[in-house]
């Protein structure tokens, strides 16, 4: 089952007797937990009935105990696993993996008879089951099992603008532009962001920067998607106007982030140089990009020649490694953004100190 057709029918009132929730996407697991927290019980039952474990200070037997108890003055009781990926014995150990030994497992034990007053729900994050496993499979067929996978980056855009959708809201290709930049692929951070949003705007309405600068704090005009674009263009006084107030406002502006935003933008030049078709619709796809924003990386594309994206790349390593601390010992993030930015603005007056240790094919 996918996340929605869960939700559909805790809506309706189907609950199953367990719910295995597991992957590398939190957001999800946590989100389907919080729904059952809410469906199943109401607030004068959940007193009695409801109750969370933890894995590291849990373990099974304990946990299908409380399982095969009853409800009191209540037609379920909710039993919730929270980071199960730490609840003793829950997988079989590396010697007892032995047909033998899974069946004799107690939570195939209680598959086979699930209490059908209690929902059972396991919250197992950040690692999925090995589905070959008798465990795994008996899961798969006797409860309703969901792995909840991380999003790539170039899915981030259209996750923001579903999860609007849903609320009733749109975003301007800028606005989420801008959004995609600065919170990055974690969901749970992105969501938290656009429910402030949403507690000022109501549907229907479209999200704007000016919208995300106010309620967010992301500055509309200081701002890494910015920063493209001023060296996209060689606008070396609005990148340098940029990189100043990232200098002086370091804690909200990483090095680090800025870093990483930077490979990734010339790595999709990189890419730009390497397609053989370059139409507008063939080059938003494989840069992963919004088709509003390719006529920005064809401009970039021809101000960075192949030969000169081999220079930044290598600058962009050289400075990675001084924020380590490798070749560097004074200069702190202020410093180190604006020597950077400097090289990367004045490009071809930069003479390298050691040849590219790569070569672009």
């Amino acid at each position: 089952m996918n996340y929605k057709e869960i939700i559909s029918d805790l809506e309706k009132k189907l609950f199953h007797p367990v719910y295995f929730f597991c992957g590398e996407e939190p957001f999800y697991i946590d989100m389907l937990t919080n729904v059952i927290e809410k469906s199943v019980l109401d607030e004068t039952e959940r007193e009695f009935n409801q109750f969370v474990f933890y894995g590291r200070d849990s373990n099974l037997a304990t946990v299908l105990d409380a399982a095969y108890r009853f409800p009191m003055m209540a037609n379920y009781q909710v039993i919730i696993v929270k980071e199960a990926q730490d609840l003793k014995d829950l997988l079989p150990r590396a010697k007892e993996k032995s047909k033998e030994d899974e069946k004799e497992h107690l939570l195939i034990s209680y598959l086979n008879n699930p209490q059908k007053t209690t929902v059972l729900v396991f919250c197992y994050k950040y690692k999925t089951l090995d589905m070959r496993t008798s465990l795994a499979k008996k899961i798969s067929k006797s409860a309703v099992l969901f792995e909840a996978k991380r999003l790539y980056d170039n899915q981030i855009p259209a996750w923001i603008e579903n999860y609007l959708k849903d609320k009733g809201l749109i975003i301007g290709h800028k606005a989420l532009a801008l959004l995609t930049e600065y919170l990055g692929n974690d969901l749970s951070k992105i969501s938290n962001e656009l429910n402030k949003l949403m507690i000022t705007i109501a549907p229907p309405a479209e999200i704007t920067v000016n919208d995300i600068e106010q309620n967010i704090g992301i500055s509309k005009d200081y701002n890494v998607f910015e920063l493209h674009n001023a060296l996209g263009s060689k606008d070396a006084g609005k990148a340098m106007r940029i990189i100043n107030y990232f200098a002086s406002n370091t804690k909200d502006n990483p090095f680090v982030l800025s870093m990483g935003a930077l490979y990734s933008y010339f790595s999709k030049l990189l890419i730009y140089h390497t397609l053989k078709d370059k139409t507008p619709n063939s080059v938003a796809a494989s840069l992963g990009v919004s088709p509003f924003f390719v006529k920005d990386y064809i401009s970039a594309g021809k101000a960075y020649s192949m030969e000169s994206l081999q220079k930044v790349m290598h600058i962009l390593k050289e400075y990675d490694l001084k924020s380590k601390g490798v070749g560097n010992i004074s200069m702190d993030e202020g410093a180190l953004y604006k020597e950077l930015i400097l090289k990367l603005v004045y490009l071809d007056k930069v003479v390298l100190e050691s040849e590219p240790d790569w070569q672009i094919i």
